[in-house]
């Protein structure tokens, strides 16, 4: 018999990015944006997002590889509002096996220095699979992602990267 476990943990982390809120905001919006800067130095996205209904009730999936581990996250929209607030839950699937449900709440708020983006994550980490450490692990996990979208967006503005904005 297998043991069962679970781990809860919450976390928010804070960045100011010198772009405005609408900018900020279409950068989640959109699949061609998020396809950019949704892959960090160590997940690389096996295919682009398979699924992308950005809006209350629609779905966002994808796959990716990290190292001999395949993850498929699994995502339900429950609240968007346009350039202040998007919030989804999500499941994490390794190998097949589902390792985490969260809800996560990312809300842009205009500030001096541009737009604040406050991150806060609930996290529900099942049976152990990804050890004691997995609240620790999708911390660094999201801030990548955060320092990903840092770049994305310095890059779109100094016109390295061709994205479509909704």
């Amino acid at each position: 018999m297998t043991d069962r476990s679970v781990i809860h943990d919450t976390f928010s982390l804070e960045r100011t990015y010198p772009a405005t809120p609408s900018r900020v905001f279409a950068a989640f919006a959109s699949v061609e944006a998020k396809n950019e800067w949704g892959a960090t130095s160590e997940v690389k996205p096996s295919d682009d997002i398979e699924e992308f209904d950005f809006r209350p009730g629609g779905r966002e999936r994808f796959t990716v590889m990290r190292r001999d581990t395949t993850y498929r996250s699994d995502a339900l929209y429950y609240d968007i509002v346009p350039d202040q607030r998007i919030v989804y839950s999500y499941e994490m699937y390794a190998d097949g096996v589902r390792i985490s449900v969260s809800i996560a709440t990312i809300e842009l708020v205009k500030s001096a220095g541009g737009t604040t983006v406050i991150w806060t994550e609930q996290g529900t980490y099942l049976d152990g699979i990804d050890g004691v450490h997995a609240p620790a692990l999708r911390v660094g996990g999201t801030e990548e992602l955060l320092d990903s979208l840092t770049r994305y967006l310095r890059d779109t503005a100094s016109g390295h990267i061709d994205t479509k904005e909704p």
